[in-house]
């Protein structure tokens, strides 16, 4: 409502005189309203005659409440509130009141928050309201109060510099500054207080029109201003590439032929085990080495065991005696071997017997020598 019109000025400006009982639990009992006109109301009929407020309380900013004949029930805290609807402002002063028989305990102080009046039961107070702020004092036309200017800094331009361009008062009076064309391609609404919308239109952008344009709201009575600024930029159209003309579907196109399968390509999101996927392969070569080296320790071990058995041959043996007479004898044993099918057919329990049996089955060399000397004696 500050940047709307408004006519209601009479009810712009208006004051409220409450009480609040401290029992039963503060309730709260309006006494007096007082409008800038210099309309009062008095709401409850036992003070009519009894309460009032200075038909100047507008012109010379007191709103003090005056109440004749005190008695007890004015006991209570007063709060004289100050509304100005058009401006949204607000303001409020408190004072306690306490009502006393004794003339000596009449006294005035102030409680840390508010005043507080101790006055003798029968007699006249006034309890104060002084504010003597231009916006509760001037009566001046609000209309005049209330305007809005656009400027524009061009690029290296400091604010204070700025080109005016248009102004545009509450009464309807607008005027725009620069030269002819500059005034017909930027303007303001006429409608723009009865509306709200400020909004500057530049026709026919160009690049002499890049800079900071500010729009600046006034209001003089309420001593309100606002500014909003917007960077403005031009620059060239972009070049529009003109896609490849497509066919136009047929309308004969057969229905029932299958569409082609279309492709959608999913992303996974990555494992959060993946780091057990080199251990596997860690393993996994692990195990394939201790096998390799299980079948070398198994070869080893047959080839030590062929080895413990040989199968060796006795090529000759020789005897030759130096205290014997006789002829040399050469005798040459050949190596006895078992078949496979005798040997297959022991039943060995356990590899001692096998051995036993192997000692028994190898060849005796015999020393014809020593059976000569036997013979003889």
């Amino acid at each position: 409502m500050v940047w709307t019109r408004d006519r209601l000025n009479d009810r712009q400006r208006v004051v409220h005189w409450d009480l609040y009982h401290a029992r039963p639990e503060y309730a709260m009992e309006r006494v007096a309203d007082m409008f800038s006109t210099g309309d009062q109301r008095i709401y409850n009929s036992y003070n009519q005659g009894r309460v009032s407020l200075s038909q100047a309380a507008f012109k010379d900013g007191n709103f003090s409440l005056v109440i004749r004949e005190v008695t007890m029930n004015d006991r209570g805290i007063y709060s004289c509130n100050l509304h100005h609807h058009y401006c949204h402002l607000y303001e409020t002063i408190r004072v306690q009141l306490n009502v006393t028989k004794s003339r000596r305990k009449e006294q005035r102080f102030w409680d840390g928050q508010k005043a507080v009046y101790v006055v003798l039961l029968g007699s006249t107070v006034v309890l104060p309201c002084v504010n003597r702020r231009s916006v509760w004092t001037d009566g001046s036309n609000e209309e005049e109060q209330q305007v809005v200017h656009w400027d524009r800094q061009s690029p290296g331009i400091r604010h204070d510099r700025a080109d005016r361009l248009v102004d545009l008062y509450a009464s309807g009076e607008q005027r725009s500054y620069g030269p002819l064309f500059l005034q017909k391609k930027m303007n303001i609404s006429s409608q723009a207080f009865s509306q709200g919308d400020f909004s500057l239109t530049i026709s026919d952008l160009q690049p002499a029109d890049r800079g900071v344009y500010s729009c600046h709201l006034h209001h003089h009575y309420c001593g309100l201003h606002e500014r909003r600024e917007f960077q403005l930029m031009v620059e060239p159209p972009p070049v529009q590439t003109t896609p490849p003309p497509r066919a136009l579907p047929s309308e004969d196109k057969d229905t029932t032929k299958a569409e082609a399968p279309r492709v959608i390509n999913v992303i996974l999101p990555d494992q959060r085990h993946h780091f057990l996927l080199p251990l596997g392969y860690v393993l996994t070569s692990f195990l394939l080495l201790a096998f390799i080296i299980l079948i070398i320790i198994l070869i080893t071990r047959r080839r030590k065991t062929s080895d413990f058995y040989p199968q060796t041959s006795i090529r000759s043996v020789r005897s030759h005696s130096s205290h014997s007479r006789s002829d040399e004898f050469e005798m040459e044993v050949t190596e006895v071997k078992a078949s496979p099918q005798e040997e297959r057919s022991f039943d060995y329990k356990n590899n001692l017997l096998k051995e036993k049996v192997q000692i028994n089955t190898l060849p005796k060399v015999i020393d014809l020598d020593k059976e000569m000397e036997k013979f003889r004696k």
